[in-house]
């Protein structure tokens, strides 16, 4: 797609956009951007359904209350499943909806593509480092 047929697809996107939906698409985009969402969705999506314990042993770094709201916010949205199992000990399990994995298909590109510029980022960011910070 050349760059003027990019621009007018993304102008009349943000036309068709009602209020309502614009704070959806930040809602959703804030998942795409959010470290602990998109580890959980890949997690999810590569592992299939996992308890909470288990999600908390693998998503390194996240504290136990940024992965409960993160769950929430992703369940919240149709991204993840939570199933309470009536056993005697609580037992929940987490799973990717299809909605979730439509997320995780769609990261893909940007992935790869982050991976193939990942040397002209570094370059970028040390000449700005040089010419900004002390």
């Amino acid at each position: 797609m050349d760059h003027e047929t990019l621009i007018q697809e993304s102008q009349a996107i943000c036309a068709a956009l009602s209020s309502q939906d614009d704070a959806l698409k930040r809602d959703i985009l804030g998942h795409a951007g959010n470290r602990w969402s998109l580890s959980v969705v890949h997690l999810l999506g590569v592992q299939g359904t996992l308890r909470h314990s288990e999600i908390t042993r693998q998503v390194q770094g996240v504290t136990q209350r940024m992965l409960t709201r993160t769950l929430r916010w992703l369940e919240r949205d149709g991204l993840i499943e939570r199933r309470d199992l009536a056993t005697r000990r609580p037992h929940v399990e987490y799973s990717l909806t299809a909605l979730g994995q439509g997320l995780l298909v769609h990261m893909f590109p940007l992935w790869r593509w982050t991976l193939q510029h990942a040397e002209e980022f570094r370059e970028a960011r040390g000449n700005f480092d040089r010419l900004h910070l002390p």
